[in-house]
């Protein structure tokens, strides 16, 4: 019943429409009867008939949604109805400018011109045909020559002009999808990296807050302090990351990366060569790169040292970060993949090895990091 309704409605929309108003020109035909000195009994049955006719096929022409079935369903019978009429009704040409509109509105171009030529053969036909006066017959006649080609190529243009619209929608449509599922991506990958990051270093302080409670517990109140803070941090950036506006540094990230690393036991060096000026956009993405590579370090790489590198040749700039951990050639991970995602949108590389220890190298061109 459902889908009953929802064609009932299609059909009600497509009815609904000023287009109607085009069959004003209608009137035309009970004209020629109404001024005639001496009408026959049959014009005014003929031009009523003709233009109850004129309205159901225009009704189809509005509803075939423009399918090559309206057609035969309404251009080729309003091309005979008006054949037939006009050596009787000069103004029944008015049939022939009708069949050019919905031609117009159905066909492709080259398909739409051949029947508005030969709706003009037909129109100058029937024209020789008539019996009507020579007066009414130039004025009806005359007018449809014309109009069949101004108002079937204003359909035609009309429309691509549609069918152009409909496509920006579309076009439009797609960019709006392709921007949302980039932006699930993005926080996807923002709160990965976030959350390994910070739930790791509130597990391993929490780990050594509970075996410094009874051996010190001074120090036991210091890591829960940590602890605390940690957790503020990541709910502020959690909060940040999902509307959007979360922004970090590399700077910022080394002392993150103190903090953590110092927790887990791991000796840190830091060697940054100077000020590669960064600017926001790289700079983040090189930030939340840092701090993926640190928390591997502390999650997996059993590591007592690490190092940290950021240095600039003038044509790339390279961050490094180096431990002495047990390395591997295991799988990379969601956060890896990430992380090259993020390097190879900036146009810059990710280089990983893991024969002694692990050495993770990301390099990034100059254009896009200044």
């Amino acid at each position: 019943m459902s889908g009953f309704d929802g064609a009932a409605g299609s059909v009600a929309e497509r009815l609904r429409t000023w287009e109607w108003i085009y069959l004003g020109y209608l009137v035309f035909l009970p004209a020629q009867p109404y001024f005639s000195p001496d009408p026959a009994w049959w014009e005014w049955p003929l031009a009523i008939g003709v233009c109850a006719v004129t309205v159901l096929l225009y009704a189809v022409a509005l509803l075939r949604n423009r399918s090559t079935w309206g057609v035969w369903a309404s251009v080729v019978p309003m091309a005979v109805l008006g054949a037939l009429t006009t050596p009787f009704n000069a103004a029944a040409s008015v049939l022939f400018i009708y069949a050019a509109a919905a031609a117009g509105n159905s066909l492709p171009w080259r398909v739409a011109r051949r029947w508005f030529a030969g709706l003009t053969v037909l129109d100058c036909a029937t024209a020789l045909l008539s019996q009507v006066p020579v007066s009414y017959r130039l004025l009806g006649f005359g007018s449809a020559l014309v109009m069949i080609w101004v108002i079937g190529l204003l359909e035609l243009r009309q429309r691509d002009r549609r069918q152009e619209l409909e496509n920006q929608r579309l076009r439009n449509d797609q960019v709006e999808l392709l921007a949302t599922l980039a932006e699930r991506e993005r926080i996807a990958r923002d709160l990965h990296d976030l959350l390994g990051h910070s739930l790791t270093a509130v597990v391993m302080r929490a780990q050594l807050t509970k075996e410094l409670v009874v051996a010190d517990p001074e120090r036991a109140r210091a890591e829960s302090e940590e602890i605390e803070r940690n957790a503020r941090e990541a709910l502020a950036a959690v909060r940040s990351t999902v509307t959007g506006w979360r922004r970090t540094s590399v700077r910022a990230e080394l002392e993150v990366a103190r903090r953590t690393l110092a927790g887990t036991g791991v000796t840190l060096r830091v060697n940054v060569d100077g000020e590669p000026g960064l600017v926001a956009a790289t700079e983040h993405e090189l930030g939340l790169a840092l701090r993926e590579a640190v928390t591997n370090v502390a999650r997996h790489a059993r590591a007592s040292s690490c190092r940290i590198g950021l240095d600039t040749d003038g044509e790339r700039v390279r961050l490094v970060i180096a431990d002495d951990g047990i390395g591997g050639d295991a799988p990379e991970g969601t956060g890896l993949t990430g992380l090259r995602e993020r390097i190879t949108k900036l146009g810059g590389s990710v280089q990983r090895s893991g024969s002694a220890g692990t050495t993770l190298v990301i390099t990034v061109p100059v254009e896009a990091a200044g």
